[in-house]
């Protein structure tokens, strides 16, 4: 194609399709991160509310306490106990219950800051997928139909 010529309509048209893909692709992604943000957001507002709940409940209150595989252990916990958290790369650490509470604070400001930026994405690539289905849908009546069709 030369310099000062305009792409064919097919040529435009088989151009939209691939951006159409692709912007399509991109969009199931991000869902696919938006369900793991949302999931870990999840797991941070249910750690944080079962600390708060250690707090509220009376000295020596027995809990069922998560294992995993949807197995509980009955326990009680001491209030002045430390907790161990997950910092990343399968390390734990021991801190104070206090410490921790401002850790999970911190991660769910990151994470609802995270969550805020990906819906801006998913939004933006949306409107662009909107906008190529138009120009699409537009070519492929323009294409479709004789050319005094729709003028009156």
């Amino acid at each position: 194609m030369s310099a000062g010529r305009m792409p064919s309509p097919e040529r435009q048209v088989q151009e939209d399709l691939m951006r159409l893909e692709a912007y399509r692709g991109q969009l199931n992604t991000l869902l696919q991160q938006h369900q793991i943000l949302t999931a870990s957001r999840q797991d941070h507002v249910r750690a944080r509310e079962s600390l708060e709940g250690i707090d509220r409940a009376a000295a020596g209150t027995e809990f069922l306490l998560p294992l995993g595989g949807e197995s509980f252990v009955r326990g009680s916990v001491a209030r002045d106990a430390p907790v161990l958290i997950g910092i990343g790369s399968g390390l734990v650490v021991e801190m104070d219950r206090s410490k921790v509470v401002e850790l999970l604070a911190q991660r769910l400001g990151r994470i609802d800051t995270a969550v805020r930026d990906l819906e801006g994405k998913m939004t933006s690539l949306d409107e662009r997928i909107q906008q190529i289905s138009s120009r699409l849908e537009a070519a492929e009546r323009s294409a479709g139909a004789p050319a005094d069709v729709g003028r009156a």
